[in-house]
């Protein structure tokens, strides 16, 4: 990891009012939209949003779920959550604080998922975090995130390369498949960008 973990919840907590309409690109959109679809909770299911951020995929998935968590290291952007989840009315969907690799869960949890947050990780922090996860006996685990299928040239980063640790999409695949999980997708948004979907 580039940065300390209290470097990253610092630096989200000091963006978390504006972050929902930072993330205006059509690749982040498309892959939060895939997460949401692949998770297919059901209704009596438990739902972990891993890096819930400002909760924007944990409330997109409350309406299908029976419960929905999510965890996140910093708390501001939890705080935009628990607004935003207030607002909409929704009070099967609970915030609070948790870290890939201590996710902070006392219940079954039938579904993870995460978009967008595991790529601060460095690799074996990332094989980790998928073991720990493979350790609450999900059936499926979602993740949308920048994941690299190609070298990507100096200056042409769509992400940021000083703070960002994205690995290689073989990468992730091999973490996953070593925990347990059977990769039943992967779908490239672009050379940076995907989601894989991952069953038990």
């Amino acid at each position: 990891m580039k940065r300390s973990i209290d470097d990253h919840a610092e630096r989200f907590s000091a963006v978390a009012e504006e972050y929902d309409e930072q993330q205006d690109s059509d690749e982040y959109a498309a892959c939060a939209s895939m997460v949401i679809d692949a998770a297919d909770p059901g209704p009596e299911e438990t739902v972990l949003d891993l890096g819930t951020g400002t909760g924007a995929i944990a409330l997109a998935l409350a309406g299908d779920a029976g419960t929905v968590i999510g965890r996140d290291i910093s708390e501001g952007m939890l705080a935009e959550a628990r607004r935003k989840a207030e607002a909409a009315g929704h009070e099967n969907v609970s915030f609070g604080e948790g870290r890939f690799r201590e996710p902070n869960v006392d219940t079954e949890v039938d579904v993870v998922v995460s978009n967008f947050a595991m790529h601060h990780l460095a690799d074996d922090e990332k094989r980790a975090a998928i073991e720990a996860i493979a350790a609450l006996a999900p059936r499926r685990f979602v993740l949308g995130d920048v994941m690299l299928s190609a070298p990507i040239p100096e200056g042409e980063e769509q992400y940021a390369p000083e703070v960002d640790d994205p690995a290689a999409v073989g990468v992730l695949v091999e973490a996953l498949t070593d925990a347990g999980f059977t990769v039943s997708d992967v779908t490239l948004v672009s050379d940076q960008y995907g989601v894989l979907v991952a069953d038990r």
